[in-house]
This record gives C-alpha cells, sequence and structure tokens, in this order.
C-alpha cells in the first residue's frame, strides 16, 4: 500500500457538485492499494499515520501526531498512486489492485483509523472527486509500505 499524506488545515471531497466530506485541522490521505497488500497492511499503516510525528509542539518542533493534537483523517482512494510511467507516454496501472481487492483494504485503513480515536472522513471509492485542500506547512509525507515494513511503530 502507498499513502501520501499531507498536513491540512481543511481538506474536502466534492462529487457532481455535491460536497461529501470535509476536515479541518489533520491529514488528507491518498491511499493506493496494490496486488498482494491484505489487511495487517493497512492496519500497519494506519497505526504509521496515527503516531507519525508531523505537528509541531510549543517550541515549533515536529513532535505531536494526529492522536495528540485531535486532528482528523480524509482518506481518498488513489489508484493511480501505483502508475508506472517507465514506458511509453501513458501511465501502466497493472501494479494496482482492482476495485474488489482495494476497496475493502482501503476501508480497513479507515476503519483503524478510527478505532485508534482519529476522527475520519473519507471519499467516494470509484466516483471522479474534486478534493480541494490547505496544504499546512506544507507537510506532504510518502509512505509505502513495501519499504517501510521493516520499520517499527515508534
Amino acid at each position: 500500500m502507498r499513502v501520501l499524506l499531507q498536513r491540512v488545515s481543511e481538506a474536502s471531497v466534492t462529487v457532481d457538485g455535491t460536497l461529501v466530506s470535509s476536515i479541518g485541522q489533520g491529514v488528507l490521505l491518498l491511499v493506493g492499494v496494490r496486488h498482494g497488500d491484505d489487511r495487517a497492511t493497512a492496519e500497519w499503516l494506519a497505526h504509521k499515520v496515527a503516531h507519525l510525528r508531523i505537528f509541531e509542539d510549543e517550541a515549533g518542533k515536529m513532535n505531536r501526531s494526529l492522536l495528540d493534537v485531535g486532528g482528523s483523517a480524509l482518506v481518498v482512494s488513489q489508484f493511480t498512486l501505483y502508475a508506472d510511467v517507465r514506458k511509453g507516454r501513458r501511465p501502466s496501472f497493472i501494479e494496482a489492485a482492482p476495485p474488489n481487492e482495494a476497496r475493502p483494504l482501503v476501508d480497513a485503513f479507515a476503519e483503524t483509523l478510527r478505532a485508534l480515536g482519529v476522527p475520519v472522513e473519507t471519499g467516494v471509492f470509484g466516483a471522479h472527486m474534486d478534493v480541494a485542500l490547505v496544504n499546512d506547512g506544507p507537510v506532504t509525507i510518502w509512505l509505502d509500505s513495501a519499504e517501510l515494513r521493516g520499520g517499527s511503530l515508534d
């Protein structure tokens, strides 16, 4: 799984001109699923996101987590995180899991964040979405379970 995390002061998703979700301070999480990912990976990444110290403390240092600041998460499925552009001019998405595999894992990711105490809003799986955000910092972090799984959650 891949997650593109953006620390935000606000973010929202609109589908067909209708606002479907929005958050204030927290993180926008674009989530991609690839073949072979599983629920354990989704849960592990959710724990990692919830505990990442990406918010400033009183001294201006990134020492506080999403849980520490009481921030929210906006989870948006994003299969294009697995775009392969090494050949030709059109991206290939062959690594991305099909919707019937990806949707339960994106849902598990969101459910795990909720279980940890993070207020979670979501996009609409498979829909054409307009995603708006105000990136705070800017802080943007790339998490890839294939690269991170050897690391700890600390």
